[in-house]
């Protein structure tokens, strides 16, 4: 296999973990103008991050059973790459089916379409973590995952913004209109395109067959393991309340006490969010790279420094005043500290950056206006560790059931179907500020579940003070 053509699908593969990211952030664009649009309640509204991430719930669910009736593992049988390619074809159709379905109207239709799209991306995220770590030798496959990953942050920050240029026309939200429903069309004419523009380069690559070497284990064995068990409610809670917090801050934004900012002018705030775990994604992945522990020291303060400024840059060049978003830096100093008080170990991080969280979203509470703003946002911050800790901390020990494990906590993507919705009913029923008591027992659940899982492994023997895989 030529290197070049490992190069190749790598960039391919890149692309796609892009636009995970872009449309999973730009969710949170998308839903207050289908909020306005359609005339919906706050609970209403939520359902679109239901029927996205129930598709990953769905999508992994369908996949085990299938393997379990047929006595088969379906994606070593028909091979990483393939399957890559599959679920792009099927995002592809819920994108051509997006385009009627808001002509149409119908939000039972608008939602329909996300499923499918959210679908196609389940069976591309089951694949292409051991296809990217397949282009090359197994030594360096931690680096092209963090590669991906990082690129998927990225998406996450530039997201909103495109699309809200998209949406409302002008980089400046001083002028930006309302949204056309041709102006959607276009939005989802991109994506239809760039979805199949990827597959055919999949497709046509020469590249050899992946398959996984596991043996697939059949029943629910790795149930057996209390690690896993928390550990699937812990990922149901972080997926959770790292989705609902940003998808109900244009409601908050809305209020007069918040700026009285319409659906044009969040997206500045999204990108921050989304930004925040792009901040503490890359901080997070320095401790995969080889180098001096001063080196090392240098980069976990200059890195989430360097993401910060690209985030303003970003804001820059949109046209936002940039300078409103500077009294942020002072979360980011806190991420900072935060990881080096961590010590790259998985359980202490996760207790530390929860703990931060559940503060953060008190600050947010208790206050109103730019603090309370920044509070809630930093949220993102503070989420940014969490999957690789739970799920690093959830399969240690399971042995030959890893890979079992590892299908049940994907599975678990479903809370960011139930819980932004759940906030929006109590926002409907008291108001969009206090429900964010929401993400505050979240938090406290997540720093509750670190020292529940650092006893359950303790007493198996297995220590967890060593660094968290990222």
């Amino acid at each position: 296999m030529k290197s070049s053509s490992n190069s190749g699908a790598l960039a391919a593969m890149v692309t796609v973990f892009f636009f995970w990211g872009f449309v999973a952030a730009s969710n949170g664009i998308f839903i207050p103008f289908c909020k306005s649009h359609f005339n919906l309640s706050q609970f209403q509204s939520q359902l679109i991050d239901t029927a996205f991430y129930a598709a990953y719930f769905f999508g992994s669910l369908m996949l085990w059973l299938f393997s379990q009736s047929l006595r088969i593992d379906i994606l070593n049988k028909v091979g990483y790459k393939n399957a890559v390619i599959y679920g792009l074809l099927i995002s592809v159709l819920g994108a051509v089916l997006m385009i009627p379905a808001v002509g149409s109207g119908s939000f039972a239709f608008i939602l329909g379409a996300f499923f499918v799209i959210a679908l196609g991306f389940s069976l591309q995220q089951t694949a292409a973590q051991p296809f990217v770590t397949s282009l090359g030798t197994q030594e360096t496959g931690a680096h092209r995952l963090n590669l991906a990953g990082g690129v998927n942050s990225f998406g996450t920050l530039l997201g909103p913004i495109l699309v809200s240029l998209v949406l409302f026309g002008n980089l400046s939200p001083e002028a930006a209109k309302n949204a056309t429903v041709a102006s959607v069309d276009t939005v989802y004419y991109i994506l239809m395109g760039v979805f199949l523009l990827v597959a055919i380069f999949l497709f046509v690559m020469k590249l050899p067959e992946v398959h996984s070497k596991e043996t697939t284990e059949p029943g629910l064995g790795a149930l057996k393991f209390s690690q896993l068990r928390w550990g699937m409610l812990a990922i149901f809670v972080y997926v959770g309340v790292e989705v609902t917090i940003q998808s109900n801050l244009g409601a908050l934004l809305a209020l007069p006490e918040y700026g009285g900012l319409n659906a044009s002018q969040i997206s500045p705030y999204i990108s921050l969010y989304w930004g925040s775990l792009m901040i503490g994604r890359w901080t997070g992945a320095i401790s995969a790279f080889k180098m001096s522990n001063n080196m090392r020291r240098w980069l976990m303060v200059l890195v989430p420094l360097i993401a910060y400024v690209i985030i303003l840059y970003v804001n820059h060049l949109r046209g936002n005043d940039y300078e409103k978003l500077l009294p942020y830096c002072w979360c980011v100093v806190a991420l900072i500290a935060g990881s080096f008080l961590a010590q790259e170990k998985p359980a202490k991080m996760l207790l530390i950056f929860s703990l931060a969280g559940a503060l953060a979203m008190l600050v947010g509470l208790f206050t109103t206006g730019a603090v309370s703003m920044f509070a809630f946002i930093s949220g993102g911050l503070c989420c940014s560790i969490g999957w690789p800790c739970i799920f690093a901390l959830s399969i240690t020990g399971l042995g030959k059931y890893t890979g079992q494990g590892s299908a049940f906590l994907i599975m678990m993507i479903l809370g960011g179907a139930i819980i932004p919705p759940l906030q929006g009913y109590i926002a409907d029923v008291t108001d969009i500020h206090s429900s964010y008591w929401v993400a505050v027992l979240c938090f406290l659940f997540l720093s509750w579940f670190s020292l529940k899982v650092k006893n359950i492994l303790q007493k198996q023997g297995i220590s967890v003070d060593r660094p968290a895989s990222h």
